[in-house]
């Protein structure tokens, strides 16, 4: 039986997308292929995972790293699934873990509950190793930084997300260019115009700035141009203090 490496497992409310406010359960895995500017996720692998005991608390239990599979549902168990839309499997990049939670993800399906992906889409091989059993799955569009781009993997990981549910989000700053909105709307464009696309404003972190709201309004002018289903919508769960 395989073991995964587990950062926490928390029930709270999402905080973004189309899908704000709603309940899920939170698997969030370590490790990740990108280093995003903006990202104030740790994605070390753990010691220990910690598990939250009563939502909303901060109160946390721990267990030894890695969980062995066939403890998952036993621990997912401890929460309400009637109550929670999803399973939101996050990261880091939770596709890193592909051959385990290919494993994993069916038996949490025969429990009932719906898995949802957050994912930076620049894995198209490792979705396809768990889409089967996937229903949502929210993508990344990372806009160039550190003189790294990735258009064309992007570009592949949309074409096949679109055999399921699937919106794009792109976290967008004061100093976004606009040649790279232009280059991402192009890109989904080129794919299907209809799915629906995120401008996400950044939460300032480490010098970075959320755009002024004439950007937005001009940014979402841009897309729509080509899009037809362009909505923004910042970090929610940031202004009430959730997870």
């Amino acid at each position: 039986m395989h073991n995964l490496p587990v950062t926490e497992i928390f029930s709270s409310i999402q905080g973004e997308g189309p899908y704000v406010g709603v309940r899920q359960i939170f698997l969030r895995l370590p490790k990740c292929n990108l280093r995003c500017p903006y990202c104030d996720t740790e994605t070390k692998v753990p010691q220990q995972v910690r598990i939250e005991k009563v939502p909303g608390t901060r109160l946390f239990s721990t267990l030894e790293n890695p969980v062995p599979l066939n403890q998952f549902i036993n621990l997912l168990q401890t929460f309400d699934f009637s109550i929670h839309h999803s399973l939101s499997v996050t990261g880091g990049e939770p596709l890193l873990w592909a051959d385990e939670l290919q494993v994993l993800l069916p038996l949490i399906k025969e429990e009932g509950l719906n898995i949802y992906l957050e994912t930076n889409g620049t894995l198209p091989d490792q979705l396809l190793q768990i889409l089967p059993v996937v229903d949502v799955i929210s993508m990344d569009i990372k806009l160039p930084f550190d003189h790294k781009t990735y258009w064309d993997v992007h570009e592949t990981f949309l074409r096949y997300s679109t055999q399921k549910e699937v919106f794009v989000k792109l976290v967008v700053n004061q100093n976004t260019p606009l040649k790279d909105l232009q280059q991402a709307c192009d890109l989904i464009a080129r794919v299907d115009p209809s799915i629906l696309t995120i401008l996400q404003p950044v939460t300032p972190v480490q010098g970075i700035q959320s755009p002024k709201p004439k950007q937005l309004l001009e940014w979402q002018s841009l897309l729509l141009e080509k899009l037809s289903n362009v909505r923004v919508i910042p970090q929610t769960h940031v202004f009430i203090g959730q997870l």
